[in-house]
């Protein structure tokens, strides 16, 4: 729904940047005698997507998908809501294209749900460890709670945890990548101190109580069956982890030699003609 929301939006004459209001929906999950709630935010995060696509593109290239007066007027009522005060901290973070590495490191293995099917099939589990699975875009999100959750009954991929295992394991990665990796940011394929950090402030931001999770979202429908069910790129980044540990060098390259080969080629693909 969000998705062809979007792009109803943006293939608008002019295009439709920014809501005119906030989004009132909301991820909701039950469990037991509790309900957890995570906002779209649509209105935050298109502005927020759209400041990132300004900073990542040359003017005219931004010029060819909006038009110059509006890009001005958008990010001219983005100012003033800042001046607001209001909070820049989104319940969802998205990437296009990729899967950022860092964004693994807070999972485990056993949190992996894995749905396959078609509109025409309909939907079979094709792997479920946890007995989670969660409705989601891409990126990690703050729902609160923990324990079962629902998702599209077509074709996902996700991770679920609560956000104290997210939070510890996101800690105890950080002083073995400062020391093995640097502090930088870097290129999005690679994993570094400063990625963490950033997401280590952006865990801490939510009730403790909460849940996180990671959604393949549209990834999904570029990967065949057999792709998804191969990627077990939370099980890769914790084995890196631990061989940048222990000083096992030839299994952490090999490793992270795994994740970029599988998240290059679709990162590539938004270059793609």
């Amino acid at each position: 729904m969000e998705h062809r929301d979007a792009a109803l939006r943006m293939t608008g004459s002019p295009p439709e940047v920014v809501p005119e209001r906030e989004s009132r929906d909301a991820y909701v999950r039950r469990l037991e005698d509790m309900i957890y709630v995570c906002p779209w935010e649509t209105r935050l995060r298109s502005w927020l997507a759209f400041e990132r696509f300004r900073n990542e593109h040359a003017a005219g290239v931004a010029a060819a998908f909006v038009p110059p007066p509006l890009s001005e007027r958008v990010m001219s009522d983005f100012e003033q809501w800042k001046r607001a005060g209001r909070s820049l901290q989104p319940h969802i973070l998205t990437s296009t294209w990729h899967v950022p590495l860092d964004w693994f490191v807070p999972f485990a293995r056993t949190e992996r749900s894995l749905m396959l099917g078609t509109p025409e099939t309909g939907y079979r589990k094709a792997d479920d460890t946890s007995g989670e699975h969660a409705p989601e875009e891409h990126g990690p999100e703050e729902h609160g709670g923990n324990g079962p959750a629902t998702a599209a009954p077509v074709r996902t991929l996700l991770y679920v945890t609560s956000m104290g295992e997210a939070r510890r394991r996101v800690s105890a990665a950080l002083p073995v990548v400062r020391e093995n990796l640097g502090d930088g940011t870097g290129d999005v394929y690679l994993l570094s101190a400063g990625r963490l950090e950033t997401l280590a402030r952006w865990l801490g931001g939510f009730d403790p109580r909460a849940l996180v999770e990671l959604d393949y979202g549209g990834l999904v429908h570029l990967l065949d069956d057999r792709t998804l069910r191969a990627d077990e790129s939370v099980a890769e980044m914790a084995v890196a982890l631990t061989g940048m540990e222990r000083g096992e060098a030839e299994l952490t390259v090999a490793m992270y030699k795994r994740l970029l080969a599988r998240w290059r080629p679709v990162r590539a693909l938004e270059t793609a003609n």
